[in-house]
Formats: C-alpha cells, sequence, structure tokens
C-alpha cells in the first residue's frame, strides 16, 4: 500500500521560505502570485494490506516524526 503524506505550516505560522518564493516570483514578472507557503510531500510503501491498520501507523509517523504538530498539520492518501 502506497502512502502519500502532505506537510504544511498552520495558518497564522510565518513561512519565510514561502515568502522568499514570492518575492523570487514577484521578481521574475509573475504579479499574480501571493501568499506563497512552502510544504514537504512524502511517498512512502508500506507492507501492510489492512486499510485501517495503515491507516493507524502512517497516523503514528507523523505524529512522532514527519510533522511537528505544533506549527505544522499534515494530510495523507492511502492507496
Amino acid at each position: 500500500m502506497k502512502a502519500k503524506i502532505h506537510v504544511t505550516l498552520k495558518q497564522g505560522i510565518l513561512d519565510p521560505q514561502g515568502k522568499a518564493i514570492e518575492h523570487a516570483l514577484d521578481s521574475l514578472g509573475f504579479k499574480d502570485a501571493a501568499n506563497v507557503r512552502v510544504g514537504k510531500y512524502m511517498e512512502l510503501d508500506l507492507n501492510q494490506t489492512d486499510k485501517a491498520k495503515a491507516e493507524v501507523e502512517v497516523k503514528a509517523m507523523c505524529e512522532k516524526l514527519l510533522a511537528n504538530t505544533i506549527i505544522e498539520e499534515y494530510r495523507y492518501e492511502l492507496g
């Protein structure tokens, strides 16, 4: 089973990397880009066929390592 995990900063948390990209896009002439936010995307294969068990495992991975839940939020897809 494949897990696709997206981790992003929570709303209200300053995103300096996103601001830098937004500024760079503006200086390149892309004036319509605004509120750029940067995150992480991960894919991993699980040796699990039970979707409920895989969901518990992926959630634990996110909570313990992949996301800093104080300032980040995550979502995942299993397939």
